[in-house]
């Protein structure tokens, strides 16, 4: 690898490795409780003003769950069963990666436990990105902003991640299987539906 190509990977870091912590829903704050890394010095790495170092990526591949080939970029076309090995969180979520690629458009498939009882209302996150959201099965309960807007099997809700949100299972009842994609950068989806017979151009 050149100099040149050691100095694309480093930038391209940046972007990937605040997808992986959007990914994961966590705060450059709790990520730097937990790494010890500064905030400041996490923003500048994911804006591309700093580069980061091997040790610092390290820490950051670890917290996130990801490997260094994720982050550099150089996924082999053929991973085998890791790419959709199923992560777990302390909530009992669920989260089965549908794509490999961490610095763009992905998506996932979430799963939330069966709750007894009525949840109290999620803590909500914001950050950069837009996300579309899909309920497959169950009733999930969306706070997005000032609003609480409760989905079932088929709904769909799509938003700016800038705007505060969080999903809890709205319960009592079963476990809510849910598809989000996600942006980091902001990226939308395109329709390309084709118009309807007899509807062409005029």
């Amino acid at each position: 690898m050149t100099a040149d190509n050691v100095a694309d990977t480093l930038a391209a870091m940046g972007p990937r490795l605040r997808a992986a912590r959007e990914h994961r829903g966590a705060t450059l704050t709790g990520v730097s409780c937990a790494t010890g890394i500064s905030p400041s010095t996490l923003s500048r790495i994911e804006t591309g003003r700093r580069k980061p170092t091997l040790e610092v990526v390290l820490q950051l591949a670890k917290e996130y769950g990801v490997s260094l080939d994720e982050l550099a970029g150089t996924v082999p076309a053929d991973p085998g069963p890791r790419a959709s090995a199923l992560q777990r969180f302390g909530d009992d979520k669920a989260v089965l990666p549908l794509t490999r690629y961490v610095g763009g458009l992905h998506a996932h498939k979430h799963v939330l436990p069966a709750v007894e009882e009525p949840p109290a209302r999620p803590r909500q996150v914001s950050h950069d990105g837009y996300e579309w959201l899909c309920v497959l099965y169950g009733r999930l309960w969306l706070a997005l902003g000032d609003q609480d807007l409760v989905l079932a099997a088929g709904d769909v809700a799509e938003f700016d991640t800038r705007t505060p949100h969080a999903v809890a299972n709205a319960g009592p009842g079963g476990p809510v299987e849910y598809l989000i994609m996600f942006g980091p950068q902001g990226e939308r989806l395109r329709p390309r539906t084709p118009p309807a017979p007899g509807r062409g151009a005029r």
